[in-house]
């Protein structure tokens, strides 16, 4: 019986449409949350390590193809194909900015210094709004090849990486001069690339292809084919020793980083598997589908003593009260708090 065990997820319900984007905060002293879009136009805030709802950002008039938050988890952004990218406050829900595109927005990333916000999409231009001048007209990037369908921050927001949704490769981009300075090659499109938050590793998916490369240098790491096509892919951020993946088998695959023998195939969904990541700390990592589900999983299966506290749904009742206190401070920020 031993081997059988069965990863249980907590599967986190409340879209009504395809889960299409999920991002993790960094750790913030509120805990760490989960974001995800959805084609049905509103985004979700979930505590991260639970996947408990805290609130919908409401305010797009179309499909929500990216999300993000800033590294303090006190401001989110996503990116629509109602033509805007909005910015909103994380902890009231409030809009705080609309910034209108001639066309579909596919893409958004806040710069670790959480002063940027940058844009891609569908009119093959990468835009920088500047925060602390949102009225201001943003500053726009020599012309993309393609339609942008990813786009991630690297080098302390020196460079900026993009893929296309009509080609393979992904573009760097040297933020200072606006112009792409390398190119790394693929076959497929890429639709998923992840920045490791050391900043060693690019994780890209294109393809049947999972690939690792070297973000210093750019060099190719690792590439492993996987057994169908797989949509998102995602490095364990701690010992990086491990990779998820999910595609168009419904499957969430767990492999070895080192060899790429797969360790575990996590079965739930029921529709295609459109984004995989980890959650900071490594321990964990969502999953979102076709089927209008999050599906968050633990790493190793839970040993003999979570699972005396597992009820029913696999959801761990130990620590509750800690969780409910993470969430009503950050719903209610302390006085004198600010949020810069």
């Amino acid at each position: 019986m031993e081997k059988k065990k069965v990863a249980i997820p907590l599967v986190c319900h409340g879209h009504s449409r395809p889960v299409v984007d999920l991002f993790y905060s960094p750790v913030t002293p509120d805990g760490y949350f989960l974001i995800s879009a959805s084609k049905d136009t509103n985004p979700m805030l979930r505590n991260g390590e639970t996947g408990d709802w805290i609130g919908t950002f409401q305010g797009h008039k179309g499909a929500v193809w990216s999300c993000c938050l800033d590294r303090n988890a006190l401001r989110a952004a996503s990116a629509s194909a109602d033509f805007s990218a909005k910015v909103w406050d994380a902890l009231t829900g409030d809009e705080l900015h609309s910034f209108e595109h001639k066309h579909i927005v596919r893409a958004c990333a806040f710069s670790e210094d959480t002063h940027l916000l940058l844009t891609g999409g569908m009119e093959k231009t990468l835009r920088l709004y500047d925060m602390n001048r949102p009225d201001a007209a943003p500053r726009e990037l020599d012309k993309s090849p393609g339609s942008v369908r990813t786009a991630a921050w690297l080098h302390s927001d020196q460079t900026i990486l993009s893929s296309c949704t009509d080609m393979g490769g992904v573009r760097l981009w040297d933020v200072r001069t606006g112009k792409i300075v390398q190119t790394l090659e693929t076959k497929a499109s890429v639709t998923s690339a992840e920045v490791s938050p050391d900043g060693r590793f690019i994780t890209t998916a294109d393809g049947s292809s999972v690939k690792f490369w070297d973000a210093n240098h750019f060099g190719l790491v690792k590439s492993y084919d996987m057994p169908c096509n797989v949509e998102s892919a995602s490095l364990e951020p701690k010992s990086g020793s491990k990779f998820v993946a999910g595609g168009e088998d419904l499957w969430v695959h767990v492999f070895d980083f080192f060899t790429g023998e797969e360790i575990a195939c996590n079965k739930g969904h029921h529709g295609p598997v459109h984004c995989v990541r980890f959650a900071p700390g490594g321990e964990s990592y969502a999953s979102g589908s076709e089927d209008g589900t999050i599906r968050i999983w633990q790493l190793s299966p839970a040993n003999a003593d979570d699972n005396e506290a597992a009820n029913a749904n696999g959801k761990t009742t130990a620590g509750v009260n800690e969780v409910t206190t993470k969430i009503e401070g950050f719903h209610i920020p302390k006085e004198g708090q600010t949020e810069g």
